[in-house]
């Protein structure tokens, strides 16, 4: 019988959609290994505040130094993997990976392989500013072959205020669920033939079906790549 190995997440940002990791990857085991299996989940969740601090004055050094620290402490406590339950904060994923020797399962990558499984090239990015104009992201999908659409600057500011006066706490409104819609369409519209939600609270508002072209949930896609590794079958990209 397979004994599921042994995950560590770094969550809370927000805890919002670290619930969605927490239940996906059980049922994901419970699933595939039948009886009374679950996974074996180490979880650190973070105090978000700390966390905008860090964003806002745009100390991702420090974000760094602060998310390294808690993945030590997985890895120590006996994670065999590690995984940033969020987009954004993937812009300091290299600097925590230096923190451990264990792998640290990056979204983008999650995100580019089911990308990939669904025929798709070109993807328009949604998520908080940062994700959506710096290059940590588009750049992590460009090494899987795939080409990013950019955003209107008025749609950036759209969906990053969105995300943070709406989603981070919590809150769906449906005048901010149409603006979001309109974001995704005017990015197929310059060409993507799909659009990641490239925050893990999109999908509290937005869900594949929704746009004109297929939308991809990180939160889902980096879920599937740590059951994948949970369950022994992930391999480094």
């Amino acid at each position: 019988m397979t004994t599921p190995r042994t995950i560590g997440l770094i969550g809370g940002m927000t805890y919002h959609s670290t619930v969605n990791y927490y239940t996906g990857i059980n049922d994901g085991v419970a699933a595939a290994l039948g009886g009374h299996h679950s996974a074996r989940i180490l979880l650190t969740s973070v105090d978000f505040q700390d966390v905008r601090v860090f964003q806002d004055t745009g100390d991702w050094d420090g974000a760094g130094r602060f998310l390294g620290h808690e993945a030590t402490k997985l890895v120590q406590a006996g994670a065999e993997a590690v995984a940033i339950c969020t987009n954004l904060m993937h812009k300091a994923a290299e600097q925590v990976q230096r923190c451990v020797k264990v792998p640290l399962i990056h979204i983008a990558d999650a995100v580019a392989h089911q990308a990939k499984q669904r025929g798709l090239k070109t993807l328009g990015v949604m998520g908080a500013k940062w994700t959506m104009l710096d290059q940590f992201y588009s750049d992590r999908l460009a090494t899987h072959g795939l080409t990013c659409v950019q955003a209107l600057p008025r749609d950036v500011d759209t969906t990053n205020q969105i995300i943070f006066d709406d989603l981070t706490f919590g809150i769906v409104r449906e005048p901010s669920r149409q603006a979001l819609l309109g974001v995704a369409d005017r990015l197929a519209s310059a060409g993507a033939d799909g659009v990641v939600l490239a925050c893990t609270e999109l999908p509290l508002v937005l869900q594949d079906g929704d746009g004109t072209v297929p939308f991809l949930d990180s939160t889902a896609c980096h879920v599937a790549a740590l059951l994948d590794f949970v369950l022994g079958n992930w391999r480094q990209s």
